[in-house]
């Protein structure tokens, strides 16, 4: 591959970590060109006027041209070498409706999504293979312990980029660091894509536990069975050799189980505290992608039929309409 001659990347998606990542890319040294589909108008609008997401990160200055900034994600494609999917894995398909396999032939993707695409349960590489015909050679996944709000504030972070092409994904990670954002590069893309969609059930969970009136010691217990949990799941589906320690991983989930910038933990935080679906939903205005994982993940395990309680627990309060109390007090006679 051609790492001299100057990319252009097309970043799916508006929401918080889209915005994140346009400024990663916008702050990396790489000569390089960036475009940016979103699927509002008015915020198209805004941000070529402005050159703030009015939604997300709004204190974020974007350095995309107002030109390279649409609503017609099909055009943009076009001009593309990178397409970074970056819309909750609920939405994907829609944000896809329009775009057939020969629009993303010889492309690489690149999945921030961090979550399973329902109906298919699949998570994004296995759904963009089968759908899409995209070769998991052209496939990448970023994953780490990285929150949007902390990119938007220049905090020092670390992403992985998974690929099968390792010299790929070093490609890929020599365009997003920068002073604030270190990058290591992985093979794992089925450990590292499960991993990310995992945690945000556990971070489900911890919201949960929170909620109901549990303590950080019982906290600590939860996050080290979930992190065996994780590791005997991927260790399943594809058993490889890898460090389960390693930041894409433990430290991952250790994010999103303790920040309070961790969306799916002030949800499950909520639902402990006797809000329903809807009105938790409601009020964050945000995607929790560790509600619909829970649900595709219980499907999927299935199959592979790994013993899972916390994801059990969650489903069972989340699906089942389970008692929070009464469920987590059940877990807790499992955990060890």
């Amino acid at each position: 591959m051609d790492i001299q001659a100057k990319k252009r990347i097309i970043v799916v998606g508006g929401g918080s970590w889209a915005t994140a990542n346009v400024k990663m890319l916008t702050d990396n040294a790489v000569d390089k060109e960036i475009y940016w589909w979103m699927r509002s108008q008015q915020a198209v609008d805004h941000i070529q006027q402005y050159k703030h997401n009015p939604n997300y990160l709004s204190s974020v200055e974007i350095k995309v041209p107002a030109q390279n900034i649409s609503t017609n994600l099909k055009e943009l494609i076009a001009k593309g070498d990178f397409i970074l999917l970056n819309v909750p894995a609920a939405f994907l398909k829609d944000a896809l409706k329009d775009i057939t396999i020969d629009d993303l032939r010889g492309k690489k993707i690149i999945s921030a999504i961090k979550g399973i695409v329902p109906d298919e349960n699949q998570i994004i590489g296995e759904f963009m293979n089968q759908h899409y015909e995209v070769p998991f050679e052209n496939f990448l996944v970023i994953s780490g312990p990285c929150h949007a709000e902390e990119v938007a504030l220049e905090k020092l972070s670390y992403l992985t980029i998974a690929s099968m092409d390792t010299e790929l994904a070093a490609s890929f990670a020599g365009m997003l660091q920068t002073r604030y954002i270190k990058t290591n590069v992985s093979d794992d893309i089925y450990g590292t894509e499960y991993a990310a969609v995992l945690k945000n059930i556990y971070a489900v969970a911890s919201g949960i536990c929170h909620g109901v009136g549990y303590g950080d010691n019982f906290q600590a217990v939860l996050i080290s069975n979930a992190i065996q949990e994780i590791m005997h799941f991927v260790d399943a589906v594809h058993p490889i050799d890898r460090d389960i320690k390693e930041s894409a991983y433990l430290g991952d989930l250790l994010v999103t189980a303790y920040s309070q910038f961790s969306r799916n933990r002030t949800f499950g935080n909520m639902i402990g505290k006797g809000y329903t679906v809807k009105s938790a939903q409601l009020e964050m205005n945000m995607v929790a992608e560790g509600y619909y994982a829970v649900n595709c993940l219980h499907q999927v395990n299935k199959l592979y039929k790994v013993n899972m309680p916390i994801c059990s627990a969650v489903y069972n309060i989340l699906y089942k309409k389970r008692s929070p109390v009464l469920e987590m007090q059940h877990l807790a006679e499992q955990l060890s």
